[in-house]
């Protein structure tokens, strides 16, 4: 029997991940919890098979989370679960040592599959998020700097204001965006807030 234990602050998601897992004969969710304090004390408590972590909790990211999870258990098994599929912070947590990525729309048949695969030590990739990771295979990664600049794009802030921000010249902000847009594929501001915020590029806490 694997135990799962689900950390995830959306009711009806919960409510959905644990109908499936109830109908399943090896699967056991043996607890759940909206936050990630109480998801971390359960975690250290209940000793889990697999633990599916939302990747957006309150005042918390996944993707800041996993180190804590990993120094209590190296050997822990954990699930993303995010709302969307961007494939930087795919990339992010499957290198911080998650072994497996899925979205709240998941099927009941691949959120088993997923739940199973992990528990047997294999990582799980649906086949529709593992096509957005070969579509941006190669790409160039954004320099710190970079990311910040592109954060405070998406945050509708213009050259002169980042070049304030950072204490830097306006020409040195526009090579930066100008490196951006190159990197990312985009020729303008707004496809570049977009694209950033589509691929999980800059965290958007909604």
């Amino acid at each position: 029997m694997h135990k799962i234990l689900l950390i995830e602050n959306q009711p009806l998601t919960r409510i959905g991940i644990r109908s499936v897992i109830d109908g399943e004969p090896d699967i056991e969710l043996v607890g759940e919890t909206d936050n990630a304090s109480d998801g971390f004390a359960k975690f250290r408590e209940l000793r889990p098979d697999v633990t599916i972590l939302g990747l957006r909790l309150p005042g918390s990211c996944a993707i800041d989370d996993l180190d804590a999870y990993f120094a209590e258990n190296s050997k822990t098994k954990i699930i993303v679960l995010a709302e969307h599929a961007g494939d930087a912070e795919i990339t992010k947590a499957l290198k911080k040592g998650a072994m497996g990525y899925i979205c709240k729309d998941v099927t009941p048949e691949d959120l088993v599959k997923a739940t199973r695969t992990v528990a047997a030590g294999r990582k799980f990739i649906p086949n529709e998020i593992a096509q957005i990771l070969s579509e941006n295979l190669g790409k160039e990664e954004l320099t710190p700097t970079e990311s910040n600049v592109l954060r405070m794009i998406v945050g509708g802030m213009s050259n002169k204001e980042i070049a304030f921000a950072l204490e830097v010249s306006a020409n040195t902000v526009k090579t930066h965006v100008q490196n951006i847009f190159g990197k990312i594929g985009v020729s303008d501001r707004t496809s570049a807030a977009t694209t950033a915020i589509r691929r999980g590029l800059v965290r958007v806490d909604l």
